[in-house]
């Protein structure tokens, strides 16, 4: 036999997730019971988790592709200048407040995957507490995986490769990150696509770890910067870097069976 405790935890609860619902919220065969209580083959459990709205993000009616849904996950296309969520100094509308007023009832917006405003395309968001547990360390684990198409200056050479080079903030406070030996490990795999009559090239690119701006400044770091990428490129005033997270796959919280999404757009 094995604790309740012990069983959720083998079923994707995290101990912090159990303890949000240890108090009133677990039932065994429709009985409340404690966490320590055992559990047999046949017995039926039950878990509470009681959903609440989060602060501040208005319901706002915006176009909104939906690339997948079901009762765990929702899978968003997000579109340029677009945030994820509300933030201090923010005034735009976010992916947040679309997806409140699509759902349109309570609910906590997790997102799982995340964008930068002017980076579009995939995101996924989880509907529930336990989903967004399980998601989320899939994504520390490396389960949950991402392809972007990305404009770049020139074309690189050789055509597809590696750049596995430490990733790091500039300095204390700047959004800005550098490639630096005492940085993160951080690994990028790319792919020219096609290159066109100018010589920029169009890649796929696949990140292997998830640093904060990490194809942008692998991309400059081998002399290929995202075309008008004002922090790591060239600043064109009015326009931005194309880059589009086009394909995603993650394995779902209710089977662990790989789900892979792709865009039904470019995004370049």
């Amino acid at each position: 036999e094995i604790k309740i405790r012990d069983y959720l935890r083998r079923h994707g609860f995290s101990v912090s997730l159990i303890a949000k619902v240890k108090f009133g919220g677990v039932f065994l065969n429709g009985v409340s019971v404690h966490m320590r209580e055992p559990v047999r083959n046949g017995d039926v459990i039950t878990v509470e988790m009681p959903e609440e709205d989060s602060e501040n993000i208005e319901p706002i009616q915006i176009p909104l592709t939906i690339l997948y849904e079901d009762e765990r996950v929702l899978v968003a296309d997000k579109p340029i200048n677009m945030p994820i969520h509300p933030s201090k100094g923010n005034h735009l509308p976010t992916l947040a407040n679309a997806v409140r007023a699509y759902l349109g009832h309570p609910f906590v917006f997790r997102s799982i995957t995340r964008l930068d405003r002017d980076t579009s395309g995939i995101v996924l968001i989880a509907k529930d507490r336990l989903a967004a547990a399980m998601l989320s360390e899939g994504m520390k684990k490396g389960d949950i995986k991402k392809t972007y198409t990305a404009r770049v200056s020139g074309a690189p050479v050789p055509s597809e490769g590696v750049i596995d080079a430490p990733i790091e903030r500039e300095a204390e406070g700047s959004i800005r990150r550098v490639v630096r030996g005492d940085g993160k490990p951080s690994r990028t795999e790319y792919t020219t696509i096609s290159v066109n009559g100018d010589g920029n090239a169009l890649l796929s690119v696949r990140p292997i770890t998830g640093r904060t701006h990490q194809i942008r400044v692998h991309m400059a770091h081998i002399g290929h910067p995202l075309i008008d990428d004002f922090l790591y490129g060239t600043r064109r005033e009015g326009v931005t870097y194309r880059l589009h997270c086009s394909e995603l796959s993650f394995p779902h919280p209710d089977d662990g069976r790989i789900v892979t999404i792709r865009s039904e757009r470019d995004g370049i």
